[in-house]
């Protein structure tokens, strides 16, 4: 199971606050999601609303602004026995059973375990339609949307080209595709820097090509859009791919590695020295152990400011605009 680092402050936070359980056996089935770093914004909440074989999304303490955390609870005799839970935004997951699973019969065991595996199936072909309608979605959203204004105030801002980028009204609109070139999603970013992902479209795997390059030199691998078009800039004979963010770093990394066996790829991941176990570092560091290949951090010249963190802030510090 992946495992990632939440900050001890939430973690000690959360504890601190949903330490009463519901019921007898979720007084466990709370101190493993934690363990796990799956942290719900209202942990009590999310597990008063477990019912068998549905899934459940919720808020999470990292990013309490979005619905990043899903849990999957199986029941016997009308308590959950087996769990599995997970955080889309940090990468977390964990598989939990209950101590009570221990005095199940064999035929309960094969029972339970149909059970979990049909309720997957359910879940998994549930989210196959999600996202090809949200794929169709995108899709005629993109064909609607023109070219991007090279003055919009989100380029200026970052001092960056439309590069591939249309507009639909005063937003961007950024296509995230796969490796076969399938559109799945849509990016937009208002001109105050908002940015959002289409309600329903698949990210994990998938990717932003900042501008195509027909025989790149080598590939780069990046979190943000702006952060890709710096480097498409900088060095235009490669091929940059923008993940959207840290937690699909290793994903796309590895699904480009067996795209490119043989390719030159660099992971170029975001220096967060502010924050917690630098979690751009370690995401980027991660990833390219995972897909064999390089990885890169920003230099910081002397008297570089602490809160830069990606190659579009040292661009942008080194023209001035920071």
């Amino acid at each position: 199971m992946k495992k990632a680092p939440t900050t001890e402050a939430v973690k000690r936070h959360t504890q601190g606050q949903y330490s009463t359980a519901p019921a007898g056996g979720y007084s466990e089935l709370k101190s493993a999601l934690l363990d796990a770093d799956v942290v719900p914004l209202n942990i009590d909440q999310v597990v008063g609303q477990l019912v068998d074989g549905r899934l459940i999304r919720f808020k999470t303490a990292s990013k309490p602004g979005k619905r990043n955390g899903w849990i999957v609870a199986h029941f016997d005799q009308g308590v959950p026995v087996v769990v599995v839970a997970g955080d889309w935004g940090t990468g977390s997951d964990m598989k939990w059973v209950a101590s009570t699973g221990d005095t199940m019969t064999a035929a309960e065991r094969r029972q339970l375990k149909n059970r979990i595996q049909r309720a997957r199936r359910e879940r998994e072909e549930q989210e196959h339609r999600k996202h090809e309608d949200a794929a169709l979605h995108a899709k005629a959203m993109w064909h609607k949307a023109a070219p991007a204004d090279a003055d919009h105030s989100y380029l200026m801002a970052k001092g960056i080209a439309p590069n591939t980028a249309r507009q639909l009204d005063d937003c961007l609109v950024l296509p995230l595709i796969d490796f076969t070139g399938k559109l799945w999603s849509l990016q937009t970013i208002n001109p105050q820097g908002k940015k959002l992902l289409l309600a329903g479209g698949k990210k994990a795997g998938h990717f932003i090509v900042v501008r195509p390059v027909d025989y790149p030199k080598r590939i780069f691998i990046c979190e943000g859009w702006a952060t890709g078009c710096t480097l498409a800039e900088q060095m235009p004979e490669c091929l940059v791919l923008a993940a959207i963010d840290a937690g699909n770093l290793a994903t796309v990394a590895k699904a480009a590695r067996k795209n490119w066996p043989e390719m030159d790829l660099v992971i170029c991941g975001d220096d967060d020295r502010q924050t917690e176990g630098n979690p751009g570092a370690t995401a980027a560091r991660n990833a390219a152990i995972a897909a064999h290949c390089r990885f890169a951090l920003p230099e910081w010249p002397e008297g570089a400011p602490e809160h830069l963190s990606d190659f579009n802030d040292l661009a942008s510090w080194q023209r001035g605009n920071l």
